[in-house]
């Protein structure tokens, strides 16, 4: 199982290959959102701020309910995710990425995986 540090490792990791996405794509797919990844094998979540710009730091949350976007995923694979060993689109089929959020923000995030 990976640790609390690995995880935000792995979160970093995230944000800056969303930071190497094209400016006009990330523009023309980004809605501003809050994101939570919550984390259930280490009793942890993150919050943050995706918006044109980019994503904002990852933050330790108490409150991952109440952001527009809410991702589930063990540690393991957020670390496998985050190392291009695990596919999103097949973690989520498979169940080992959850995900909560409108069916428009589901879309535009396809887009942008």
């Amino acid at each position: 199982m990976a640790n609390e540090e690995d995880c935000r490792t792995a979160l970093t990791r995230v944000a800056e290959r969303l930071a190497e996405v094209d400016d006009d794509k990330l523009a023309e797919h980004v809605v501003e959102r809050t994101i939570s990844v919550r984390i259930p094998d280490l009793d942890v979540a993150y919050r943050t701020r995706l918006h044109q710009g980019g994503l904002d730091g990852f933050t330790p949350t108490d409150k991952p309910r109440s952001a527009q976007v809410r991702l589930t995923v063990t540690s393991d694979d957020l670390v496998a995710l985050a190392n291009d060993e695990l596919n999103p689109a097949r973690a989520w089929a498979s169940g080992r990425l959850k995900i909560e959020a409108s069916i428009f923000d589901l879309l535009r995030l396809r887009k942008l995986l």
